[in-house]
């Protein structure tokens, strides 16, 4: 079972950049409606280019495995702030899953945090040259 823990490990980050590559690259093209709800609800919408860097190039960096470390604390720290900004709202049961689905994630990032980004990365790579 160990020898398959390098493709364990690639696709656990492929499948967390599919969460937040995506999501940036939709805030691109939907910036106006995106900037809109965020202000909807408080958060100043000037805020929004921060917001797909982190998601876009974050999750770029977490697929490559470049940087892994740094890039997945920065998205749990991402994923942890948008469950309170967005999602703790304990009237309302959905909103509730989608605040403990962020909490998950941000779970899943700190692994990767204490972990690296195993050996199919950038990270493995440049570190062996």
């Amino acid at each position: 079972m160990e020898k398959l823990n390098p493709l364990f490990d690639l696709a656990g980050r492929i499948l967390m950049a599919v969460l937040f590559v995506p999501a940036g690259y939709s805030k691109i093209t939907g910036y106006s409606g995106t900037a809109g709800y965020m202000e909807s609800i408080g958060v100043p919408g000037i805020l929004l280019p921060l917001v797909i860097i982190v998601e876009l190039l974050g999750g770029l960096a977490i697929l490559l495995g470049w940087q892994t470390r740094i890039a997945a604390f920065l998205l749990a720290g991402f994923c942890l702030v948008a469950a309170l900004l967005f999602h703790f709202q304990p009237a309302d049961q959905m909103q509730m899953i989608l605040f403990t689905k962020n909490l998950a994630i941000a779970g899943g990032l700190l692994f990767l945090v204490a972990n690296g980004a195993g050996a199919y990365s950038l990270d493995r790579r440049l570190a062996k040259a």
